[in-house]
């Protein structure tokens, strides 16, 4: 075989071995784009239903961004324009917590008793405990009632590292649905408030029109619709991990191939 077939041979491996190494970039780069990790920051989920007019326990999800410092304190602001009237934290080993209070201009009804002031801010100190580099804690917090004429509860909170370093994560939502601020508040999505803080029995006949049994049987049926439902989704997020896995390996095997075919040519 002559030199200028081996030339044109070495020259045809060396552009797969690149084409291999740029699919296996950009593989590598749309799973970390897609990876939870790269748009981290803290947030607020319901343990179970969160529903108006009713109590809930929530978890305030504190990550940590930064490589080269912890996280030693985190404050809750709790909205004001819908007060909730009884804040209790869930001890957290290794920090300590304050709940701190405001007067209410309007006072608020619960249980027949007039509340004229409530919780406004809650505060976790490490006491012994930090959040590091590629951790995250949570923060477990009992709130109720919770209020039955909003749809959304923001809570704007603080990240305080402990290079005094202080994360602001106060942005509201966008009301027209566009796309998240860069440095967004937790917030609580509410279900809809269940019949008993709808009224009475009386109110029979529901806004679709069917009774209270309808709806219960309606949802038995529709079960086995919500599991395929459900069945398909898992196999879909399978699906696109299986293919994120190829793409990195195939980009490595690509890398390694063109490494070797270098060194042959170079000899």
């Amino acid at each position: 075989m002559s030199s200028r077939t081996n030339s044109s041979l070495r020259s045809r491996r060396l552009a797969v071995a690149g084409r291999l190494a740029v699919t296996g970039a950009l593989a590598v780069s749309s799973v970390l784009l897609l990876s939870p990790s790269a748009h981290a920051h803290v947030t607020v989920q319901p343990q179970g239903e969160a529903a108006k007019g009713g109590f809930a326990t929530v978890n305030f999800k504190v990550p940590n961004e930064r490589d080269n410092a912890s996280t030693v304190k985190v404050e809750v602001t709790l909205p004001t324009d819908h007060p909730i009237a009884s804040v209790m934290p869930q001890p957290v080993p290794g920090w300590t917590v304050k709940v701190d209070k405001a007067k209410l201009t309007t006072p608020l009804d619960m249980h027949g008793k007039k509340i004229t002031e409530a919780p406004s801010k809650i505060t976790w100190t490490a006491d012994g405990s930090k959040i590091a580099p590629g951790q995250f804690q949570q923060f477990p917090v009992s709130l109720g009632r919770l209020p039955e004429n909003t749809d959304l509860l923001v809570f704007k909170a603080l990240q305080t590292y402990d290079n005094n370093e202080v994360v602001r994560w106060i942005e509201e939502p966008s009301k027209d649905g566009g796309s998240e601020p860069e440095s967004p508040a937790p917030v609580l999505k509410l279900g809809a408030a269940s019949e008993g803080h709808h009224g009475t029995a009386s109110d029979a006949k529901k806004a679709d029109g069917h009774t209270a049994d309808e709806q219960k049987t309606d949802g038995r049926q529709g079960s086995g619709a919500d599991q395929a439902a459900a069945s398909a989704d898992d196999a879909s997020d399978t699906t696109a991990r299986v293919l994120g896995v190829i793409g990195i390996l195939v980009g490595a095997a690509g890398v390694a191939f063109g490494v070797l075919a270098g060194r042959r040519r170079s000899a």
